[in-house]
């Protein structure tokens, strides 16, 4: 289970404050995934960063119940000044996994040769990606957390593997997805809600949630 009760964030951005969420309480049950519909700009990428204890909120609390994922498709869980290795060795200390098959597996997903031991300041976009989908491939959770759909890169074959392997992760998990179109929550998502001025709307299924979202824009 994951848990928000009460919870606000906002930014100043400047000019004004921006409000993520107010005082918003909901929870995600596992077997039950979760869709959340919102324009850009609104905060989805800060929930989600919440979800997985990345961001703090400013107000209300956060329970984790369970296994939470760090989110797929935001490279902030990785330390680029470092190498690829030294980031999964460092990950699988982080949750308590054999550091060597952490290493391990992700050379053989990311299949990058020699550059999996060089500085990741050094990567292409394309190689990035494939280091972080190997992260998160390499562990299981319970709760996957997935910003603006699944990332890919321009290599079919890597897509294909990693694709493979993350079906069969999602087969058994549940989902939070968080995107500003209804059409990428269709493949993971019953339930959804929409983040309209920092209120979370929840609906019991993803059509309820996307008539009020496409009414509202």
């Amino acid at each position: 289970m994951l848990e928000f009760i009460e919870v606000s964030k906002s930014y100043w951005t400047g000019t004004r404050r921006k409000v993520i969420l107010d005082q918003a309480t909901f929870r995600v049950e596992l077997g039950n995934s979760l869709g959340i519909l919102a324009p850009n700009g609104t905060g989805k990428t800060t929930i989600i960063n919440m979800m997985a204890g990345l961001v703090k909120p400013d107000e209300g609390r956060i329970r984790r119940g369970c296994r939470v994922s760090f989110p797929l498709g935001v490279p902030s869980t990785m330390n680029k000044q470092e190498s690829a290795k030294a980031n999964a060795r460092f990950l699988a200390q982080l949750y308590g996994l054999d550091p060597d098959y952490v290493e391990a597996f992700c050379r053989w997903v990311c299949d990058i040769g020699e550059y999996f031991d060089r500085p990741m300041t050094t990567y292409s976009r394309g190689m990035s990606a494939r280091v972080g989908f190997a992260l998160l491939l390499a562990l299981e959770f319970d709760i996957y957390l997935i910003d603006e759909g699944m990332p890919s890169t321009t290599d079919v074959e890597f897509n294909r593997k990693a694709g493979n392997l993350l079906r069969e992760r999602l087969a058994n998990a549940t989902v939070v997805i968080v995107s500003h179109q209804p059409k990428t929550l269709e493949k993971f998502c019953r339930s959804a809600a929409v983040l309209r001025d920092g209120r979370l709307h929840m609906f019991d299924t993803l059509a309820e949630a996307t008539r009020m979202y496409e009414y509202a824009a």
